[in-house]
């Protein structure tokens, strides 16, 4: 056997194996992995033992408050077995709560859902910014895609928020949203009527 196939032999058992399968990628609230749909089958189709999978996630997430939605990344091994990275919470969720709102708007851009100020944005960022897809991305560009997604929200971004003010446009919010609720009700209503 010469030298070069003596050296090839011994660089294939160096080689790791490599795995041709994609990455999965879901939000799972957190503490609430159950066998059921949507992610059990998800989890069969790629030959993940569920039990096992959803007591590892729950016993993972326990500390955080239920029902959180948590942003998951999961790959798959040869073996059967699996690696599990939980991200934080996505920004749209923190924006959400922050800004003291259950939903945003469903007309960006024409109305005001919610506010927040320069201080809530950078602490998200904080938060964000620790996630492994945002490792290369510095804090501006960080803060200004919050921003961006605030705008998308309907969630105003501004310096100073009074509380006495802010706690008066939610009240006037939840009448505005009872009103879209009863609009978008009465359309699904009619469009049952013209089908049925």
């Amino acid at each position: 056997m010469s030298k070069a196939a003596g050296k090839l032999k011994s660089l294939k058992k160096t080689v790791d194996r490599v795995t041709h399968t994609t990455k999965l990628k879901t939000n799972i609230p957190a503490g609430m992995a159950a066998a059921g749909p949507p992610l059990g089958p998800m989890l069969g189709q790629r030959a993940i033992n569920i039990a096992a999978f959803c007591k590892d996630f729950n016993t993972k997430t326990a500390e955080m408050k239920e029902g959180v939605p948590l942003p998951c990344r999961i790959s798959m091994n040869s073996d059967r077995s699996y690696d599990l990275v939980i991200h934080h919470p996505p920004a749209t969720f923190f924006l959400k709560q922050a800004a003291g709102i259950q939903r945003g708007t469903m007309t960006p851009g024409r109305e005001v859902a919610g506010m927040i100020t320069l201080k809530h944005l950078y602490e998200i960022a904080e938060i964000k910014i620790q996630d492994p897809p945002n490792a290369l991305i510095t804090m501006q560009q960080m803060c200004e895609m919050l921003i961006g997604i605030a705008r998308t929200c309907g969630i105003k971004v501004v310096r100073h928020l009074d509380s006495t003010e802010y706690a008066q446009f939610l009240e006037e919010r939840k009448v505005i949203v009872e009103d879209q609720r009863r609009e978008l009700q009465e359309k699904r209503e009619a469009k049952m009527l013209r089908t049925g």
